[in-house]
């Protein structure tokens, strides 16, 4: 194997937006950086739900029941 093929990897301390931190292995920075996080998990709406909401405007589902609405088949229980 060449001598020096690898990245050197050094522990860096990652701080997150709530002021939490954790420690971990990297090859970014040198070696004891902190590195600040401006979108992680607890605050970005990915991962915490957000405010997305399905809409359907005239799309595939609009389409599909117009398509298939006169075939009798009922969705509603009785």
């Amino acid at each position: 194997m060449k001598p020096d093929l690898h990245p050197d990897y050094h522990t860096v301390t990652v701080k997150m937006t709530d002021g939490s931190e954790f420690t971990t292995r990297t090859t970014w920075g040198a070696k004891g950086d902190v590195l600040h996080l401006d979108i992680d998990p607890k605050s970005h709406p990915a991962w915490t739900g957000g405010q997305q909401q399905l809409m359907d405007r005239g799309g595939r589902l609009s389409k599909f029941q117009k398509k298939f609405s006169g075939l009798g088949i009922s969705s509603a229980k009785k």
